[in-house]
């Protein structure tokens, strides 16, 4: 399996951009942190957590020369415009943006509170729109800009049973990918979504034992995937490479969903 490193060695016109990654402390966004600076990207690693982002700073990039560390809650629209005000300041642009931060807390239908509802949606969906806006209207003024959305198989199926909030939440980032890429099309501004499906991350490891195994068992793949799979489709769709994508979704998920 190729580490994160080699994720961002084969994309063209990545060298000298600017990107942002949400929920980069772990997982999916340490993996595509450390691609974006393989590629010869700069990166704004955004995260609630600062010790562990403090921590990823300090292995990818431990000059600071080519990344920086924002701590946010961007389930606060503020904070959302502080992080693209914060990296287009201290980059002298913006180019990408992934929308990569979320949560799966797990609760049946019935158990479900207004509190969690909002909670998902605020981090899931509204925070992604309130990053995308901004940095749209930084990108437009020099017709350039990539945004991915990560989404989830769970958009696609509805979720896993006691993830019912999040599935409507990834589904709605979908939705939101379609309306960004058509208004902002002119500007040059490309928007696309990956549904990835099981990776080993948090929302993966935390699961009961037997339910991984049972999981793992249904993807036509046989195995679940790295983060560092996923991160290469990013890198791709924010890459000159996706030169005629915008709208779409890229479904990675080792066969378990097909349509």
């Amino acid at each position: 399996m190729n580490s994160a490193r080699d994720a961002g060695t084969s994309v063209r016109g990545l060298d000298g951009r600017v990107a942002i990654v949400t929920g980069a402390a772990m997982g999916l966004g340490a993996a595509l942190g450390a691609a974006f600076l393989k590629a010869g990207a700069k990166v704004a690693l955004v995260d609630v957590e600062k010790e562990k982002l403090d921590e990823l700073l300090a292995s990818l990039d431990p000059e600071g020369c080519h990344s920086k560390a924002i701590v946010a809650d961007i389930s606060q629209v503020a904070d959302c415009r502080r992080v693209v005000e914060e990296t287009a300041k201290h980059f002298d642009r913006l180019d990408i943006l992934v929308n990569n931060a979320g949560i799966c807390p797990r609760a049946l239908i019935l158990e479900v509170t207004e509190e969690l509802f909002d909670r998902v949606l605020d981090i899931n969906l509204k925070g992604a729109f309130f990053l995308s806006q901004a940095a749209a209207a930084v990108m437009q003024k020099r017709k350039y800009g990539r945004i991915v959305n990560i989404s989830s198989v769970g958009a696609r199926t509805g979720g896993m049973v006691a993830a019912s909030v999040y599935g409507a939440s990834k589904a709605g980032l979908l939705a939101l990918t379609k309306s960004f890429a058509r208004e902002f099309a002119p500007f040059g501004i490309y928007v696309n979504a990956v549904a990835p499906g099981l990776m080993t991350t948090r929302l993966f490891t935390d699961l009961p034992q037997e339910k991984q195994q049972t999981l793992a068992s249904q993807i036509p793949l046989g195995r679940i995937a790295e983060p560092e799979e996923l991160a290469r489709v990013v890198l791709f769709l924010a890459s000159d490479d996706a030169s005629y994508m915008t709208g779409s979704t890229v479904d990675v998920n080792g066969g378990w969903f097909m349509y």
